[in-house]
């Protein structure tokens, strides 16, 4: 894999180490934000070029960005056999203390690990974030935070530093737009055989219907996820790839002072950029983001009882060609030993299609869960 290309010397002035930036945290949180003030970023997925930036290395708060990396290392730990999807993670009293956005999950209940990726790129739930955090640190999701700041350093975010597995406000915990390019990048790059989860509409979790709250899903031609995020401290923060032509696209907005400037903002960023790629424009594409949640709740009401329910995007074959994500396939058993192939590929049992709206094509996978 091709690296993003080095940042200049001139940027060493505050990142020199880790160690700096966790010494002298406090100084550094009181420098973190800028109100008021925009940074951005994008790049191309696959080259690591820069094609548009604004203040990309200022040092914020990243608020539920953070959970970009709890599932980074979460994907690292099932490609590598640490875990399974289908693991049951225990949920502890300090998970289920977070504030919201969370689940609602009770101590001593359960959910799989698959049930937690899906709670934090659809509802960004933070008892689900800690309980990934804690089971993957080995019970402490203090340990977790620790790794995850060391694999920052690790993928060149040189500006990051984690304090916890969710984004709840931390003084310390801070990253700037450029590390969360990086970080979003390979996550496609490196564990492309997961990033179908970012662009799933919703999921059920005990028969309730959790609907994701990324507006661009749905709003902005090609967007196939990653990641909101808010905090009063951080203001308003997005991460989305969209893919047009064969051309993919990472863009990052922090700071924005509402959603939907937010929103706006990166639509116009990556509007730019694809034009700056020869990517002749989509057409017309306001965020009339009251119809992607129309769609979300038109999706809900074609629910079903209990179990997990997944969704492909609704451009399967533009996020199967997109440069920098493998195709996908699964092998689902139907009836005795018929294999069919479905693609993309989210899930891996008894597969129930159904055709909804704006999505391509939904599975439904039963699977208990405790309370």
């Amino acid at each position: 894999m091709s690296r993003l290309p080095l940042r200049t010397f001139s940027r060493l002035r505050v990142t020199a180490t880790v160690g700096l930036c966790i010494g002298l945290g406090g100084m550094h949180a009181a420098r973190a934000q800028y109100a008021g003030q925009v940074s951005s970023i994008v790049v191309d997925a696959r080259t690591g070029a820069v094609l548009s930036q604004q203040d990309p290395d200022l040092r914020r708060y990243p608020a539920s960005l953070t959970k970009l990396m709890t599932l980074y290392l979460t994907f690292k730990a099932v490609r590598t056999g640490q875990v399974t999807l289908e693991q049951q993670m225990p949920v502890s009293v300090h998970a289920a203390s977070m504030e919201p956005s969370k689940l609602g999950l009770r101590p001593g209940s359960s959910l799989t690990v698959e049930q937690a990726v899906l709670a934090l790129v659809t509802k960004s739930a933070n008892d689900a974030a800690c309980a990934l955090g804690e089971f993957l640190g080995g019970g402490d999701e203090t340990r977790f935070a620790a790794m995850m700041t060391r694999e920052a350093g690790r993928l060149g975010m040189y500006d990051t530093v984690f304090r916890n597995a969710s984004g709840l406000p931390n003084p310390e915990q801070m990253t700037s737009a450029r590390d969360l390019a990086v970080l979003a990048r390979h996550l496609i790059v490196d564990y492309g055989e997961y990033y179908h989860y970012f662009a799933v509409p919703g999921f059920y979790f005990h028969g309730h219907a959790v609907p994701n709250h990324d507006p661009m899903l749905g709003a902005y031609p090609g967007a196939d996820g990653l990641k909101t995020g808010y905090t009063d401290e951080a203001g308003h923060n997005l991460v989305t790839s969209a893919v047009r032509d064969n051309v993919r696209l990472i863009g990052v907005v922090m700071g924005a002072k509402s959603n939907s400037r937010r929103n706006t903002t990166m639509a116009e960023l990556l509007d730019a950029s694809f034009q700056t790629e020869g990517v002749a424009p989509a057409g017309l594409h306001p965020l009339v983001l009251a119809r992607a949640q129309a769609a979300h709740a038109a999706w809900g009401r074609r629910g079903g009882t209990g179990g997990v329910a997944l969704a492909a995007a609704r451009r399967p074959v533009e996020v199967a060609e997109a440069p920098a994500i493998p195709a996908s396939y699964i092998r689902i058993r139907r009836g005795h030993g018929t294999v069919v192939h479905i693609h993309p590929a989210p899930v891996r049992a008894h597969v129930h299609l159904v055709s909804m709206g704006h999505v391509a094509h939904t599975t439904h996978v039963h699977a208990k869960a405790r309370s």
